[in-house]
């Protein structure tokens, strides 16, 4: 493998200057086993670890290398391992609030062009749930295409291409089935000059599938949704970047059936734009769109322009956004204060040596 097969940018390269006259290489992690990685270089595979340094000045999840990421490395080609001394600056990074009550991020993947948010022509299809990933994709910088898999499975397919196309104003929308081998070769063009592509969606969807289907191999492990309620299980159990044979890296992710979002307040105009606009025509600019009189939004709702259900999920996700500033608030003055703890220990432990 060579860098530019993995993605490697003229960005990146100037980004790395620094960091050449200090013998260091550079690489891109495929995966992660907790706190060890398995780092793809010109050199080849190898399973690297950070240094010392970098743990101790890391003070939340983004400054840990995730996969996806570029990092600066010092190699020992004879052991097959390396430390990680750095990460490049990354173009882009999508993220979930961690599972559960914490307030943490979760990197799902960086340094990616652009995210196929998979959800199935099945009785999964939940049109709330693509607005949601919508808001995190436009987050984080790549680009958002929805793909729409097994589509053999459907027969209201125009219907619910619709529905998408309602919610998600100018996202390109790409209809597949792997069983019948449809619609798969028009993916192929966001491969094209060695581009990133991440696969996002629940378990069950068939990113598993079409993860094979485009590496033109069975690589990955596939499991069979649950007749009753067309649910999957967790075939993925961990985020890997792989190389495809005609171009392009391709990360594939577990299944995500919690969706919690990490810092989207940009994308909320972004996503729901329809909305946004609304708002401006209401008679009172801080309408809260209950009781004034002259209110765009009811209005629109009242004459079918705007899908009331799309109206409360706006809202849902306005409240789930303030409730995690408010968190996450709290969260960085905590940060701010182990930091300097950090410091305060480190400069007394030198003074003991003096």
């Amino acid at each position: 493998m060579n860098l530019k097969q993995l993605g490697w940018t003229n960005f990146l390269n100037d980004q790395f200057k620094r960091f050449e006259s200090n013998g260091y290489s550079v690489g891109r992690v495929a995966l992660e086993h907790k706190r060890m990685y398995r780092v793809y270089t010109d050199k080849g595979e190898i399973l690297a670890e950070i240094s010392g340094k970098m743990r101790f000045e890391a003070l939340n999840r983004e400054d840990y290398p995730a996969v996806g990421d570029w990092v600066v490395l010092s190699i020992r080609e004879e052991e097959g391992k390396a430390t990680i001394h750095g990460i490049l600056p990354r173009f882009s990074k999508f993220s979930r609030k961690v599972a559960g009550l914490a307030t943490e991020e979760q990197i799902i993947a960086t340094n990616i062009n652009t995210v196929f948010l998979v959800n199935a022509l099945n009785q999964d299809f939940n049109i709330r749930r693509i607005e949601r990933y919508l808001l995190l994709a436009w987050e984080s910088g790549a680009n958002p295409v929805i793909v729409l898999t097994k589509s053999d499975l459907c027969t209201e397919i125009d219907k619910k291409v619709f529905e998408v196309e309602s919610v998600a104003y100018g996202v390109p929308i790409h209809v597949c089935s792997v069983k019948e081998n449809t619609g798969i070769e028009q993916l192929g063009m966001y491969f094209d000059n060695d581009q990133t592509v991440a696969l996002l969606g629940s378990s069950g969807v068939g990113k598993s599938s079409l993860t094979n289907c485009l590496l033109g191999e069975e690589k990955l492990l596939v499991n069979e949704v649950r007749e009753d309620d067309d649910r999957g299980r967790h075939t993925t159990t961990h985020r890997e970047l792989l190389l495809l044979e005609s171009g392009g890296v391709i990360i594939d992710t577990p299944g995500m059936r919690e969706l919690q979002l990490w810092e989207s307040d940009n994308s909320l105009s972004h996503s729901f734009q329809d909305i946004e606009e609304l708002t401006g025509n209401c008679r009172f600019r801080d309408c809260s769109h209950e009781t004034e009189p002259e209110c765009a939004i009811r209005a629109a709702i009242e004459n079918g322009t705007l899908d009331s259900a799309r109206y409360q999920s706006y809202l849902k996700l306005q409240r789930e956004l303030a409730f995690l500033e408010r968190k996450t608030n709290i969260r960085a003055q905590n940060a701010e204060k182990e930091k300097w703890k950090k410091i305060t220990s480190n400069i007394k432990k030198k003074k003991k040596l003096f």
